[in-house]
Parts: structure tokens; sequence; C-alpha cells
């Protein structure tokens, strides 16, 4: 299933990121603000939560 995910703002100054990783396996649920990804600028490490259940 195909998901719109949200990258949160993470400093003015960054305007790209990368998918660090992904923590949830294809098909398993997740709870609203469950850890679902991490993304990465050259900067920091930010985790991605779930905006909702699912």
């Amino acid at each position: 299933m195909k998901i719109d995910v949200t990258v949160p703002a993470i400093g003015e100054s960054i305007t790209e990121v990368t998918m660090g990783s992904w923590l949830v396996e294809e098909g398993a649920h997740v709870e609203e603000d469950d850890v679902i990804c991490e993304i990465e600028s050259e900067k920091a490490t930010v985790e991605v939560t779930a905006e909702k259940s699912g």
C-alpha cells in the first residue's frame, strides 16, 4: 500500500534529505506516533513517526 510520508522541517538551511533506514516491515501494523523511519541530512538524523494508526 502506498502512503505519503511528511518530512519534518529540520532546519532552514537544509533543502535535501535521504532515507536513512526504514524501521517497519512491510505489512506491519503501526500505532500513531510509532517511529517508522529515519531521515538524514548533512547535519542531523531525524526520526519520522506515523501520523495515524494502521
